[in-house]
C-alpha cells in the first residue's frame, strides 16, 4: 500500500516513521510547506519530499493528514477529490459544518476517513470496554505540564476532546446539558477548563482539564451498578473494584472484590496506524470513524462557547497584562 504524509511537524514526523517501518507499506514520501522539514523528515524515513501535498496526492493511496486544525477541510477536500483515504489527526474540523461536509464527500466515493483520537487505542481504554456495564457516573481527570505546542488552540481542543470522545463512546445515551467553567491563565485561550455532561438516561460525566500544572496525570473513574473502574492512562493501569451487595466488612465497607491489570508498554499510534492501514486495504469503518470525530467536536465546541459566554473578558485581560 503506497502511503503518505501531509504535515510533518512535532505529531507529523511519527507518523512517517510508523508507515516507513510497516510491512507490506510504502513510504512515498511527506509534505510539508516548510521545504527544510519536508526534505529533513524524507532524508530521516528514506522517501520523497514535497512541498505541494496535492502533487503528493497523485502518488499515494492512503495519507495521514497532520497539518493544523485550520486547514484539515481544505485539505481534506483536496484529497477526496484525488480518491485518497484519509487518517485526520484530531479535531476532525474547526467547525460542525466543516465535518458534515467532509464526510458526506468521502461517503459519496466510499473513501476511509479515520479521526486521530489516539487514546481510543491506549491498551487501556481498550481493556476496559469488556468491564463496562451501565455507567451512571465518570470523574476524569486530564493535567498536563505546560509544553510550548498546541498554544494556538483552546485546551478544550487540545485535551479534552480525547475524554469527550471516550466518554460519548461508553454512555449509550443522547446528551442532554453541559454546564462549564473555564479560564485562561498563561495562554490567550482557555488553559484550565471543566464540564460537567449530563445525558438523557441521567449519566453524568465531570471532566476536568489543564494545561498549566507541575506533574501529570490521565486518569478516569467510572461508577456502575455493583462496581467502579480506575483507569490509568499513562502508567497503562485498570483497577476494577465489584462491591458485594449486602455482605460488608468490620469496617462496615462493603466487601470488595479487586481485580488489576497492568499493561506493557503500548505504542497508541502505531496500533491506530495499523487500524488505519487495515480499514484501507479491507474498505471497512475505522473504530473512530469521520461521524464519531464529528460527534465529539461538536460537544467540544459547545464546552468552548459556554466558557466564553460566562467569562469576564475585561477582568481576564488585566489579569494577563499584570495590571
Amino acid at each position: 500500500m503506497k502511503a503518505g504524509v501531509i504535515g510533518v511537524g512535532y505529531l507529523g514526523r511519527y507518523h512517517a516513521q510508523k508507515y516507513r517501518d510497516m510491512k507490506d507499506v510504502e513510504l512515498v514520501g511527506v509534505a510539508d510547506i516548510d521545504p527544510v522539514a519536508a526534505e529533513s523528515t524524507a532524508k530521516e524515513n528514506d522517501c520523497r519530499a514535497f512541498t505541494d501535498y496535492r502533487e503528493l496526492l497523485k502518488e499515494v493511496e492512503a495519507v495521514s493528514v497532520v497539518v493544523p486544525t485550520s486547514y484539515h477541510h481544505a485539505v481534506a477536500l483536496d484529497c477526496i477529490e484525488a480518491g485518497v483515504d484519509m487518517l485526520m489527526e484530531k479535531p476532525i474540523t474547526t467547525t460542525v459544518a466543516e465535518a458534515d461536509d467532509i464526510i458526506k464527500k468521502a461517503a459519496d466515493k466510499n473513501l476511509v476517513l479515520q479521526v486521530g483520537h489516539l487514546e481510543r487505542f491506549n491498551p487501556a481504554v481498550e481493556a476496559m470496554i469488556p468491564s463496562l456495564t451501565v455507567p451512571v457516573f465518570i470523574e476524569s481527570q486530564r493535567i498536563s505540564t505546560f509544553k510550548n505546542r498546541a498554544l494556538d488552540v483552546d485546551v478544550v481542543l487540545d485535551l479534552m476532546i480525547h475524554d469527550i470522545d471516550i466518554i460519548l463512546n461508553i454512555i449509550k445515551s443522547p446528551l442532554e446539558t453541559i454546564h462549564t467553567v473555564g479560564a485562561p491563565v498563561v495562554t490567550d485561550f482557555t488553559d484550565i477548563a471543566n464540564a460537567r455532561l449530563i445525558f438523557e438516561n441521567g449519566a453524568t460525566a465531570n471532566v476536568t482539564v489543564s494545561r498549566i500544572s507541575r506533574s501529570s496525570t490521565r486518569r478516569m473513574r467510572i461508577f456502575q451498578p455493583g462496581s467502579f473502574i480506575n483507569v490509568d492512562f499513562a502508567n497503562r493501569k485498570i483497577m476494577t473494584i465489584h462491591l458485594k451487595k449486602g455482605q460488608f466488612q468490620e469496617n462496615g465497607m462493603p466487601k470488595q472484590d479487586v481485580v488489576v491489570h497492568s499493561f506493557p508498554e503500548g505504542d497508541a499510534l502505531n496500533s491506530e496506524i495499523l487500524h488505519f492501514v487495515d480499514n484501507v486495504r479491507n474498505r471497512t469503518t475505522p473504530l473512530v470513524s469521520g461521524n464519531e470525530g464529528r460527534r465529539a467536536l461538536d460537544v467540544a465546541l459547545q464546552v468552548i462557547k459556554q466558557i466564553k459566554d460566562h467569562r469576564k473578558l475585561g477582568v481576564y485581560a488585566e489579569d494577563m497584562s499584570g495590571n
